[in-house]
């Protein structure tokens, strides 16, 4: 403490010998020495930014691992290396003011204060870093690290928040903190969608519900895209006309959703539509019908097994076929099917190894609809609907060779011809 006022003492001697003083003046003698301390806190600045962080850079880019560039890249030893000329501003300041000691307590409150201000840019760029190198690692790489990283934020701000009224009021830490637990309820209200995001980020990552790179649908949102972003408090997802649906997190845990994940990492994408038949056009095939159908390649082995079945059956039960409805019979509905089934088998678009089949739904009021249920190996939404459209081309316009209809509800035109028949 005796040093203290032998710096200002000795300056003071100094400068009047050098007759820039012609009597003692503690006022300009503590401005000096201000501004030498200053200028000494910018000189660390520098040489603490160009040589420790120029080292820091070297080293960073020798090494193998991504940690230290990240650390690099967000600014983390930049932040910490400004820390130190407050802290030497700090140990000056009872030199500098030696003969204003009242001032002392007030300058030192200043650079705390600073010094917790910077602390907050460090821990920051600290929590940026590491939610980037966890991301980078496999178990961390489609969960919703940024919503650790905003709690993370979240208690930082408000724990520099009480450091900083205690430093300014001169009250202990442990008082606001107890003070804060009796503003619990207040605290609840205010950061009710927090709290709720954060437990429901638990939620998704733990069960694996919603990662970054998703196909999600939620209808009641208007979302249908891929999800982006997953942060504490809502998700972003980009739909496929370019617009961005924001939902709160906890709404992926309270509603219902569709997340395409599990179709993205099978072997295919399924195809699930159905055409529909007009039943007026169902009907037996004779054997005329049957040997003409044999010239189609696709059918030519099924027919000649099947023909062979009905007919040894109709033969042991000695069935009268004057009458085409006894026995059994091929359908031209049956064999059309039969078809459909044997085009998707040579087709390679499909991923044969997945269920692939026809099925014939319940008949009603618009006709007898004949599913066609299949996965395309190529999961690419638009080479997915060219596969299913050529599908269902080939579908339609082979019916007619089958002597089938497509049901489809009479149009405007439809009526015209039938009103001008009746006229005339």
């Amino acid at each position: 403490m005796e040093a203290q006022p032998k710096v200002a003492n000795w300056l003071e001697s100094l400068l009047i010998d050098w007759h820039v003083l012609s009597a003692p003046s503690p006022y300009l003698v503590a401005g000096v020495l201000l501004v030498l301390a200053l200028v000494a806190a910018l000189l660390i600045d520098q040489l603490a930014s160009r040589l420790f962080l120029s080292v820091v850079d070297r080293l960073a880019a020798r090494t193998k691992t991504t940690i230290d560039d990240l650390l690099v890249e967000h600014r983390v030893f930049s932040h910490l290396a400004h820390l130190l000329p407050v802290y030497f501003i700090e140990a000056a300041i009872p030199y500098v003011f030696a003969e204003f000691p009242g001032w002392i307590p007030f300058t030192i409150k200043l650079l705390k204060l600073l010094l917790v201000l910077l602390g907050i840019r460090l821990l920051n760029a600290l929590i940026t870093a590491l939610g980037k190198i966890l991301g980078s690692t496999r178990f961390f790489r489609n969960k919703p690290i940024d919503s650790y990283t905003q709690l993370a934020r979240i208690i930082v701000y408000l724990v520099a928040g009480i450091f900083l009224f205690s430093i300014a009021f001169d009250k202990s830490p442990v008082y606001l903190f107890s003070a804060l637990g009796a503003m619990t309820a207040v605290l609840l209200l205010i950061f009710k969608d927090t709290i709720l995001g954060f437990v429901a980020s638990i939620q998704l990552a733990s069960n694996d519900m919603v990662r970054i790179g998703d196909w999600v649908t939620m209808q009641q949102y208007g979302a249908d895209g891929d999800v982006f972003e997953i942060n504490l408090t809502t998700i972003k997802v980009r739909n496929f006309d370019n617009t961005i649906s924001t939902i709160p997190t906890y709404r992926f845990t309270t509603d219902s959703f569709k997340n395409w994940r599990g179709m993205s990492e099978s072997g295919g994408r399924r195809i699930k539509r159905s055409l529909s038949i007009d039943v007026r056009t169902v009907r037996f095939l004779t054997s005329k019908d049957i040997e003409d159908l044999k010239k189609i390649a696709l059918l030519h082995d099924f027919l000649k097994s099947r023909q062979q079945d009905v007919e040894q059956f109709n033969q042991r039960n000695t069935v009268d076929k004057s009458e085409l409805i006894n026995g059994r019979n091929l359908t031209n509905l049956g064999v059309y099917r039969a078809y459909l089934e044997a085009y998707l088998r040579e087709n390679s678009a499909l991923n044969l190894e997945m269920t692939c089949m026809v099925r014939q739904l319940a008949a009603g009021e618009h006709g007898v609809p004949l599913e066609i249920y299949a996965f395309s190996a190529n999961k690419d939404w638009v080479a997915y609907e060219g596969i299913m459209a050529d599908i269902f081309d080939h579908a339609l316009a082979a019916v007619d060779r089958f002597e089938l209809a497509i049901f489809q509800s009479p149009s405007g035109q439809d009526l015209e011809h039938l009103s001008q028949g009746l006229g005339e």
